[in-house]
């Protein structure tokens, strides 16, 4: 691929609203440069760089090459330090210089494909990956990529191995080992996630502490998980059908906890990998934390990170045992709920979220060609994980030409598009007068901005005139591993018969018979959304 095709398309990319590179590991807090007698320029800019000093690093680079401007390293050397700093036009065009001197540089490949992949373009990343491996088969960026290319779309064996062997390869290298553990702790191999977490913390900056509590929470929840006898272990009837309501285009189903009769009311939530119970439920059935540690960002602010474990999980008919769960406050009275089902509650089933007959379906899926044959009407649609645990789905939005990586989330009542977004023309122009109070994670956010888009497609099913809500995304893109620029919510959802297939990594979007031909417009001055 020529340089100057690929540094034309990330950066009319870029400007429109995805710069916000979530880079796991690049922490923001700088330490004070200790300067070592007799060291040259190039090893202070290298060891600035490990260290995890960015900006002394990008100082040091820029002297090196206002010294020596074909210097390539040095170069190379900036341009992974842009993009640590979450500097992604820059990143680029630096590496796009390398390559327009060297077009055979592995390590420019690499980092242009990083960096791409940063930002949410999958085809354009895999061809630079793999064009640096035809040039230097060992180079451990590159496989690193392409092992978290696989571990988004879902392909975890093959993940773990080319992360694996980035390690190998670069075994002080922070990222790749931080990569290693999410990949471990997905395929759920809890004891070698926690033991890479670990090495994280050992090679990684010492720069952010608050990030720092959050990991060695993460890793003493992860050893308590790797003593249990298997997690998310099904039983009872293969398969099942609920009823659910549909308050605030949210569906919340009927479930029994820990064995208990009491039903209790959890809102169906694909936004989430993990399942969720409020604090006051958690009391009430005397549920105690197993780790925590750290906050988390979110929409509304912060909030503590508090584990726990649930003996089982029953819906309808069928039970799922051994399910761990986040333990907070919940901020909406309007409609109180006692908890969210996430993803991996319910990922080894086919899902099926009827919104027309408002009914919740799950089959158990024994292999992956073992699925309902869908109706006629019925579009497949490929999905990715994120490294939160969220699905995502691609977008095209009218008078756009460039796809966006929207979260597919039943439980967020409205549609979002990022903040960021509001930086491109077209999406401006979209402006509504509504505001809105939104409902978050963390707290409650008034007076939120709103739009009215006039096409969104998701695959090729399509809604005219759709509200959504402008949020800071920043909070979720920290840790989602590639950008997300929207959310898509119930107010989109609700006019389809979903169905999730977690093992083939797709969803099947079906048109309901009565809402095909019309649009209804809901949303008001002041109406509360949740997210």
């Amino acid at each position: 691929m020529r340089v100057s095709n690929l540094e034309s398309k990330l950066s009319r990319f870029v400007v429109r609203g995805l710069v916000a590179l979530a880079v796991c590991v690049a922490f923001s807090s700088l330490p004070a440069t200790v300067v070592v007698a007799g060291e040259s320029a190039r090893s202070r800019a290298d060891r600035a760089l490990r260290e995890g000093e960015f900006e002394l690093a990008e100082k040091l680079f820029h002297e090196l090459l206002l010294k020596d401007s074909h210097d390539n390293a040095a170069r190379l050397g900036l341009s992974y330090t842009l993009y640590k700093l979450r500097k992604l036009v820059d990143a680029y065009d630096h590496a796009a210089r390398v390559l327009a001197n060297d077009p055979l540089s592995p390590r420019a490949h690499a980092i242009l494909g990083t960096v791409i992949l940063a930002s949410g373009d999958f085809r354009m990343s895999i061809e630079e990956f793999r064009t640096a491996l035809s040039i230097k088969d060992d180079e451990a960026l590159a496989i690193a990529g392409l092992g978290m290319v696989d571990f988004y779309e879902n392909r975890l064996a093959s993940g773990l191995e080319r992360l694996r062997r980035a390690v190998a390869l670069s075994p002080n290298e922070p990222d790749f080992t931080f990569d290693l553990a999410q990949a471990a702790a997905r395929s759920e191999r809890y004891k070698e996630a926690a033991s890479a977490y670990e090495r994280f913390l050992m090679i990684a900056p010492h720069t952010d502490e608050d990030r720092r509590a959050r990991i060695r929470g993460l890793i003493d929840f992860l050893r308590y998980l790797g003593n249990q006898s298997g997690l998310y272990e099904t039983s009872g009837a293969s398969g099942t059908s609920v009823s659910f309501d549909l308050p605030n285009d949210r569906p919340i189903i009927n479930v029994r906890v820990n064995g208990r009769k009491e039903p209790l009311r959890f809102v169906l939530d694909t936004g989430s990998g993990i399942s969720v119970i409020s604090e006051d439920t958690a009391k009430r059935l005397g549920l105690h934390p197993v780790a925590r540690g750290g906050m988390a960002r979110a929409v509304g602010g912060k909030f503590e990170i508090v584990y726990g474990f649930l003996d089982s999980l029953e819906i309808g008919d069928v039970r799922v045992e051994r399910v761990p769960v986040y333990i907070r406050h919940f901020f909406n009275d309007e409609f109180p709920v006692d908890g969210y089902i996430g993803l991996a509650a319910i990922g080894k089933y086919i899902s099926t979220v009827d919104y027309g007959a408002q009914t919740f379906s799950l089959k158990r899926q024994h292999s992956i060609n073992d699925f309902p044959a869908p109706g006629p009407s019925a579009i497949e649609i490929p999905i990715r994980t994120t490294s939160s645990g969220f699905l995502s789905g691609e977008v095209q939005l009218e008078g756009v030409q460039k796809p966006f990586n929207f979260i597919i989330d039943t439980g967020a009542s409205i549609s979002v598009v990022s903040e960021k977004m509001m930086e491109i023309e077209e999406i401006n122009s979209f402006k509504n007068s509504t505001r809105m109070r939104v409902y978050g994670a963390a707290g409650i956010a008034d007076g939120v901005q709103t739009l009215v888009l006039p096409r969104l497609l998701l695959g090729k099913q399509a809604r005219e005139k759709l509200d959504v809500a402008v949020l800071d995304l920043e909070p979720v893109n920290e840790t989602a591993g590639f950008i997300q620029s929207g959310i898509i919510g119930g107010n989109f959802l609700k006019n389809f018969r979903v169905t999730f297939d977690f093992k083939r990594s797709v969803i099947w979007l079906e048109p309901l018979a009565a809402t095909a031909s019309s649009i209804e417009r809901e949303t008001q001055t002041g109406v509360t959304k949740r997210l």
